[in-house]
């Protein structure tokens, strides 16, 4: 395997294993920081020996034992340490046996313990999404500020600044009970959500889906829901990942290009994950409070499953759920998505007014299903070198392969379509 092959396929599978790595480490050295550092030491050896050696059958558990092995080094090495302080410590009249704590319990899921660590109050709310995108989800930190659309260097240093504050504070890793349950919940389902977003469409890459990654926040939403089950809010992720899930066989086509929503077979997705969201969001429903964002958007997302077709779709009542998503939940991208539910509702120059309010919104300057938007709409009313021009912006907005070849196809069939205008050739109506 030449040289170039055995990195990519390391990349490839720490994205797979690394926050399995950093949480199993993290139980052993109780720190976060320095889970993460050990983990890198077995990334680097894997990068010095396996273009050599080749891949192992069992990547995974070759990457767990050498950190491990690294961790119990650190480990003795402290132990000794630590008994030399003890020794000393027992010779002075100041200490009691009671000072010698001990630990009982067995240790549950490590996944889901890191991640409540990670979004422990002692952080700030931006500081705790970055981190455990970093350390669960495998993202890199430039794609975490994709994610959230804030410069790369800052998503770093929220990064660096928190592994410190988590290592000075001395965070155990478990699941908080009662009121620290609910303080940290939304933290955690924040990540959740955006840890699943990645993988549902990811900002950088080759792929434009990351199944993993999504089936690992699945599987943590669904332990949170077992852990907080009279918070709707989880039911209601539970329930948006599920129906969202449902679609993964028809995202993609044989080459690994997109297929849009209105494009995909519908026969083909998956009833069994449809029937469990819809379960889901009833259990959210069931609980006698107002639907949160979760919710709401597994509400849309039920739309969308619910419809045989295209045509079937309730685009008035998506309208109806955005503009309660935006109550509950404000923010410049809940607009766009409005706006493209009021367009196949009422029109789509009714819904290119409201794009073009959102023109100038900061949190979209860098975000490229803006134009893209726009273009979708400019298309749809004829406006084709308009269009064009905006899935071309679009394209050099994002940084993921896949979406880019999209967008310069849509802009390309644009201004096909618009030279046939031009020349009087017959054209599709829109």
């Amino acid at each position: 395997m030449s040289g170039r092959a055995a990195h990519r396929a390391i990349d490839a599978v720490w994205r797979i294993e690394s926050a399995k790595l950093i949480a199993r480490l993290a139980t052993m050295v109780r720190d976060v920081g320095l889970a993460e550092d050990l983990a890198q030491d077995a990334l680097l050896i894997a990068l010095e020996r396996w273009p050599e050696t080749g891949i192992p059958d069992n990547p995974g558990a070759w990457l767990m034992t050498t950190a491990k092995r690294r961790a119990i080094d650190l480990l003795r090495r402290n132990k000794l340490r630590d008994r030399k302080y003890e020794e000393y410590g027992r010779a002075s009249p100041l200490f009691t046996e009671d000072d010698v704590e001990t630990e009982t319990g067995e240790i549950g899921d490590e996944l889901l313990r890191l991640i409540f660590a990670t979004c422990h109050p002692s952080l700030s709310r931006e500081a705790r999404v970055a981190l455990t995108l970093r350390l669960l989800g495998g993202l890199t930190t430039d794609e975490i500020a994709h994610a959230y659309l804030v410069p790369e260097p800052t998503v770093a240093q929220r990064i660096v600044r928190a592994k410190k504050t988590l290592s000075a504070s001395g965070v155990k890793l478990d699941v908080p009970e009662g009121k620290e349950l609910e303080e940290r919940l939304s933290s955690v389902l924040e990540v959740v959500y955006l840890m699943y977003n990645e993988g549902y469409s990811a900002t950088a890459g080759g792929s434009w889906i990351r199944p993993t990654l999504c089936q690992e926040a699945l599987r943590l939403g669904r332990m949170l829901a077992e852990v907080a089950p009279r918070e709707p809010e989880v039911h209601g992720l539970v329930a948006l990942m599920e129906i969202q899930s449902s679609r993964f066989k028809t995202r993609v086509g044989p080459s690994g290009e997109p297929i849009l929503l209105m494009d995909q077979n519908r026969a083909l997705w998956d009833r069994l994950l449809i029937r469990r969201g819809l379960a889901a969001l009833e259990r959210a429903r069931s609980l006698g409070r107002p639907l949160g964002p979760y919710a709401l958007q597994a509400a849309i997302a039920a739309c969308h499953a619910q419809a045989l077709t295209p045509g079937d779709t309730d685009w008035a009542r998506i309208a109806a759920l955005y503009e309660a998503l935006s109550r509950a939940a404000p923010s410049p991208v809940v607009e766009l998505n409005r706006a493209v539910a009021i367009a196949m509702a009422f029109g789509p120059a009714i819904g290119l007014q409201i794009v073009d309010q959102l023109a100038d919104e900061p949190a979209l300057k860098g975000y490229y299903l803006l134009p893209s938007v726009r273009g979708d709409l400019l298309a749809k009313l004829g406006r084709m070198e308009e269009a064009r021009a905006a899935f071309e912006r679009a394209a050099s907005m994002t940084q993921n392969l896949r979406e880019q070849d999209l967008m310069r196809r849509r802009a390309a069939e644009c201004a096909a379509r618009d030279a046939g205008d031009k020349d009087g050739s017959p054209r599709e109506t829109v």
